[in-house]
């Protein structure tokens, strides 16, 4: 008898260890997909069998049951997170387990760039891959009312960054983050700013910003241009600035500016109208904002391209003409005495 049960407990063992030794090779071993990559979304509140039946349907070719019992075996199935996942070839079932305890979700990105207007932000959020469009229906205006900002224009109001996203997501959820980026950044900005600026408000801020990141060639020239537009403003010379113009020539400007778009006058006309535009004409970056709040040590009230992406400032109207005439007309005339090359 004693043999007997002996002989029942090596059985019992060895079926214990075999069933283990299977267990521990299968959760090692690939899951078989129906693709190459496979979309798993696991709702807030799924518990630890709605997540294997969830594998199970979308596709995996895998028993819910058995996916289960190793969710339980594992003692970590109560910290398995809602997300939006992409499973790979490759996968294993302990794989799996691993990105859905520490939240691996899918994810893609998006980047706005520094000097783009808000209706290239709602092009590229568009276009962006797995990131769903609910601002579609929506105009500017009721984004706006949308974001707790109503009767504030979107223009510039959100800060040009890569932004990461999970698949699914909504691209209202990402222009929120891009909002409240921008909020910081303009704040941090403001309080360092200098003491003798002629602006009266972080948002008069804002919209030089805006005009400097679109003025600028070259990152070493940013603070000199800031400071052309600074010391305009302090002597009360119109700003003069195209893109200003541009922006507010909107779907009617085909790439050349004439001087009859110069005469015509917009809220954006800084040649027709004094002081600052409106509102802001793009998104600056942190470098702008700052550039803005910071401006050089400079008496320069013109300047002008090289042509190479660099700038030549100008303290008076005959310097800026001369410069004009060589770097626009080809035309090199002598400088003046004291004035730059």
């Amino acid at each position: 008898m004693r043999r007997f049960l002996l002989t029942l407990f090596l059985l019992a063992a060895f079926v214990v260890l075999g069933a283990g030794a299977a267990g521990l090779w299968w959760v090692q071993q690939p899951l078989k997909l129906p693709a190459p990559s496979v979309d798993l979304s696991v709702e807030p509140g799924t518990t630890p069998k709605g997540v294997a039946q969830a594998v199970q349907a979308a596709g995996v070719a895998v028993p819910w049951q058995l996916l289960y019992g190793w969710f339980r075996f594992s003692g970590q199935d109560r910290q398995i997170r809602a997300g939006s996942y992409e499973l790979e070839r490759g996968v294993t079932p302990r794989l799996l387990l691993n990105m859905l305890v520490r939240g691996e979700e899918a994810t893609r990105s998006v980047v706005l760039v520094e000097g783009w207007s808000f209706r290239q932000v709602r092009a590229a959020l568009a276009k962006a891959e797995q990131l769903k469009p609910d601002s579609l229906g929506l105009s500017d205006e009721e984004l706006m009312n949308h974001f707790g900002r109503p009767g504030v224009h979107p223009e510039g109001r959100f800060f040009p960054d890569t932004y990461t996203y999970s698949k699914g997501s909504s691209d209202l959820a990402l222009l929120q983050r891009a909002m409240r980026a921008m909020d910081k950044k303009l704040e941090a900005a403001w309080s360092a700013r200098a003491s003798d600026l002629p602006l009266k408000s972080p948002d008069e801020a804002l919209i030089l910003a805006s005009i400097v990141e679109k003025e600028t060639g070259a990152a070493k020239d940013r603070a000199e241009i800031a400071a052309v537009f600074i010391n305009r403003l302090r002597v009360g010379m119109p700003l003069q600035t195209d893109p200003a113009v541009i922006y507010g020539m909107g779907t009617r400007f085909d790439g050349n500016l004439r001087k009859k778009d110069l005469q015509t006058d917009t809220p954006w006309n800084t040649y027709t109208r004094p002081g600052l535009p409106p509102t802001p004409i793009s998104m600056p970056g942190k470098a702008a904002l700052l550039a803005a709040v910071q401006p050089a040590q400079s008496k320069s009230l013109y300047f002008v391209s090289r042509g190479d992406g660099s700038s030549h400032f100008s303290t008076s109207l005959d310097e800026h003409n001369r410069a004009v005439n060589r770097y626009q007309r080809g035309i090199d005339t002598p400088p003046a005495k004291g004035e730059q090359r």
